[in-house]
């Protein structure tokens, strides 16, 4: 088998640099439980107030991290009102980047040679 070449290095470092903002957005554990949480909840959407009493977050809190979530593109919003309910709608082309990039790490480490016998 053959291992990777520079190309293959050089397109990782692209893809992760595309990435990059979502994976940071995506790597906070309030924002996973609050997506998490959302998931759950009415595909109409959640309130702020809503998903801080199902979070024990304060309302600032969640509309710190849902504000976040709205930029990167993972959550959208809408008004009823002076209601405004937030609800999950990842950008296409967001997911498709991930998938992706852990495509193309699943086959970059197929060709990595085996190290377990390697000292440290």
């Amino acid at each position: 088998m053959e291992g990777n070449t520079t190309e293959d290095v050089r397109r990782l470092e692209r893809e992760f640099k595309a990435c990059r903002r979502m994976l940071m957005v995506l790597g906070d554990e309030t924002r996973q439980h609050l997506l998490c949480v959302m998931l759950q909840g009415d595909c109409g959407g959640s309130r702020i107030i809503d998903l801080a009493t199902q979070t024990n977050l304060s309302r600032p809190a969640v509309s710190h991290h849902m504000r976040i979530l709205k930029e990167a593109g993972i959550v959208k919003s809408r008004k009823e009102s002076t209601r405004a309910y937030y609800y999950l709608d990842p950008a296409a082309e967001e997911i498709e980047g991930f998938i992706t990039l852990f495509c193309h790490i699943r086959e970059f480490m197929k060709k990595v040679p085996d190290r377990s016998g390697c000292d440290d």
